[in-house]
């Protein structure tokens, strides 16, 4: 398969799935990516049964085309009284700057992972592409997908993590590059030093797979398309782009933070979630190191996070934020997503 046949895997005309975005874009986004002919995805990952159900309804009651539901499948943690209270000494001086009392509960912790409640909600819709991060779901819920006539997808960092993904016979890989902004979907390894950047991931994994593999990480515009599919992708991923479109709900406070924003701007972080995610640089991740060993386990460094967000950002301020960001920023433009769509693919 090759760029110019993706009809087998995206069902879309052109070779363009736009990255699900968790906390920046819904149903609206992926309407637009779709009526220009990209694969249009939502984020399922911070939503409960009920929300998905609803994107999916308002999605198809404005387009007929396929549709992506990304979802992660970690393993969920227990609650760690003890690792909360390390977490919040750590942030105690902020809570005190800011004169509000922790709340040391697990609020806030919404990022679950797929399973049989989200399938019974979603299983009417039969949905035509599933895409995952973190690895796969346990069998169980892969063979109930499977069954009917879901196209699966996941993200691999590495390549062992294609190879294991290959294994388990998904219909196609995501080779995430280190330029990619939001949550690393690297887990086989916590170790960032196997990271590679898309250049030199792509043709690796191109070369050890069967399936289509989809390049993901600072793409941006007509060259970058062009550049993966010379390295062997089948197709493209791309999400920062997207983030100042007129269809996202990227915040105020964020968009600002990526105009005056330079590439050596974005870092590596789990300050905000407890999962390595790249992101623009704010005070937190300035202050507090952007990788802290003190961070409790996914999702479970964010209620703490979230209490500070909240408060910060009624003030103006974007201390406390993840303003996730992949590194090529000059991407981002303030157009409309379906014009962004169809200019990656320009010759």
């Amino acid at each position: 398969m090759n760029h110019r046949n993706v009809k087998a895997l995206l069902g879309t005309e052109l070779a363009i799935i736009q990255a699900p975005m968790a906390g920046v874009q819904d149903s609206k986004l992926a309407i637009a990516v779709a009526k220009a002919g990209g694969l249009g995805s939502i984020a399922c990952g911070m939503l409960n049964a009920a929300q998905i159900t609803s994107e999916i309804q308002a999605f198809k009651a404005a387009s007929s085309a396929p549709l992506n539901l990304n979802f992660f499948c970690h393993q969920m943690p227990k609650w760690d009284d003890g690792a909360q209270q390390v977490w919040h000494k750590q942030l105690l001086h902020y809570f005190q700057e800011l004169e509000i009392t922790a709340e040391l509960a697990p609020v806030g912790a919404s990022r679950l992972p797929f399973n049989h409640e989200i399938a019974d909600a979603i299983e009417p819709f039969k949905p035509e592409f599933i895409s995952f991060h973190f690895g796969l779901p346990a069998k169980d819920l892969l063979d109930r997908v499977r069954s009917w006539g879901t196209k699966l997808v996941s993200s691999a960092t590495t390549v062992a993590e294609a190879i294991w993904l290959s294994e388990r016979g998904v219909d196609g890989i995501i080779a995430q590059g280190l330029e990619a902004g939001g949550h690393r979907g690297m887990f086989l390894s916590s170790d960032l030093n196997t990271q590679l950047g898309l250049a030199a991931l792509v043709p690796q994994i191109v070369d050890r797979v069967s399936v289509p593999v989809i390049a993901a990480g600072g793409i941006g515009d007509a060259r970058g398309v062009q550049a993966a599919f010379a390295l062997g992708a089948s197709a493209v991923q791309v999400g920062s782009a997207y983030l100042l479109c007129d269809e996202a709900n990227t915040s105020r406070l964020h968009r600002e933070a990526i105009l005056g924003a330079t590439p050596q701007e974005t870092a590596l972080t789990n300050l905000f979630s407890g999962r390595p995610a790249r992101g623009l640089r704010n005070r937190a991740m300035n202050e507090l190191g952007c990788l802290s060993e003190l961070a409790p386990t996914f999702p479970y460094a964010t209620p703490l996070m979230a209490q500070l967000r909240r408060e910060a950002e009624a003030r103006g301020k974007a201390d406390f934020t993840p303003l996730w960001c992949g590194q090529n920023l000059g991407a981002c433009r303030r157009i409309s997503a379906q014009a962004l769509t169809l200019a990656l693919m320009k010759p």
